[in-house]
């Protein structure tokens, strides 16, 4: 699958980066932490997972303000800004009804968007989400948090790595860390953060009308598992399913279980397990030299190739792992650390 990036504007004029990949009915993502349209579509893992979710659908996915591709915004963070983006982007797609789903703080958004606007949302899928954001962890550790993301950028990257995806490898934390300084600036970081603890959608859950699925990982250690069981009974005809796994980022764990849940209650047939693209060390060497910046000639003179073998390596790498360009190359190396 290819994804088509485009931009919309908000009402202040805000660039809003879009991606669009799939065939089918319109799924729209609300996302979660952090985005980087580039880097997440570089990304095996994280790729790997919307290509499960287009399988059947035009999976639509965007940038949030100040976030990856689009643009800062001149005013404060808050719910209004993220239901505004959304709106910008279903508008520029022509998504008059479509199915929703919000991971993580997009469970929040899409939630009140279900709420303010039912006559939009076919079926509604939140994963790990809730209700009170005051809720998430203690006064003092959400203080603590926010300190070292506003001041210490790197070492509050490092931390939220460790707290959303504990079960991956020291390697995928590392790349995780280094996606979410790609990301955003840890000013842009610590307002999306700080809105996370004081959003309360409480009073908004009675009011959502669409048939509306519910997902947790029975041990996430960012959301307690308490949280999704408030969201689900909170929603009036609502369905819990827990999945093991103490990841809260939807792309690290079972990646599969999860892909499956969504497509079961979207009406979508299973998929079969999804081979993942490796690289050779030779081509993880010119990957790495390719994020440094190196031509074809550079590269050559590195490794003590011919240019012809550079650009070999670089076409089957391309080729491989289903990139079109050199800068996608980099941004897979970026997102990745070394690309299996």
């Amino acid at each position: 699958m290819e994804q088509r990036v485009e931009t919309t504007r908000l009402r202040d004029g805000t660039r809003i980066a879009y991606a669009v990949v799939g065939h089918g009915p319109l799924l729209v993502y609300a996302p979660g932490w952090l985005t980087h349209l580039e880097l997440s579509w570089a990304g095996g893992a994280e790729r790997g997972f919307y290509e499960a979710l287009a399988n059947g659908r035009t999976l639509v996915r965007y940038d949030k303000p100040g976030c990856g591709l689009s643009g800062p915004a001149p005013r404060a963070y808050s719910m209004e800004l993220e239901l505004e983006t959304l709106d910008a982007v279903t508008r520029a797609v022509g998504a008059e009804r479509f199915d929703l789903l919000g991971a993580s703080l997009g469970a929040v958004v899409a939630a009140r968007w279900a709420a303010s606007r039912p006559e939009t949302v076919e079926r509604l899928v939140l994963y790990g989400g809730w209700v009170r954001g005051a809720d998430i962890a203690s006064a003092s550790l959400q203080e603590h948090v926010l300190g070292l993301v506003a001041k210490h950028w790197g070492l509050g990257s490092d931390v939220l790595a460790d707290i959303f995806a504990p079960e991956a490898d020291r390697a995928a934390r590392e790349a995780f860390s280094r996606y979410q300084r790609e990301a955003a600036a840890p000013a842009t970081a610590r307002e999306m953060l700080a809105l996370c603890y004081q959003v309360d959608i409480a009073v908004d859950l009675v009011r959502i009308q669409a048939p509306t699925l519910v997902i947790h990982r029975d041990r996430d250690r960012a959301v307690p598992t308490e949280q999704g069981e408030a969201l689900a009974a909170g929603i009036p005809g609502a369905r819990l399913e827990l999945l093991s796994g103490r990841a809260h980022i939807p792309f690290v764990g079972d990646v599969d279980a999860l892909a499956r849940a969504v497509r079961r209650f979207l009406g979508l047939p299973a998929l079969r397990r999804r081979a993942v693209p490796t690289l050779t060390p030779r081509q993880r060497e010119v990957a790495a030299l390719i994020a440094q910046g190196c031509s074809n000639r550079d590269i050559a003179a590195r490794l003590g190739i011919t240019e012809r073998s550079a650009e070999s390596h670089v076409e089957r790498i391309r080729d491989r792992m289903g990139f079109r360009s050199r800068a996608q190359i980099a941004a897979g190396y970026v997102a990745n650390g070394s690309p299996k």
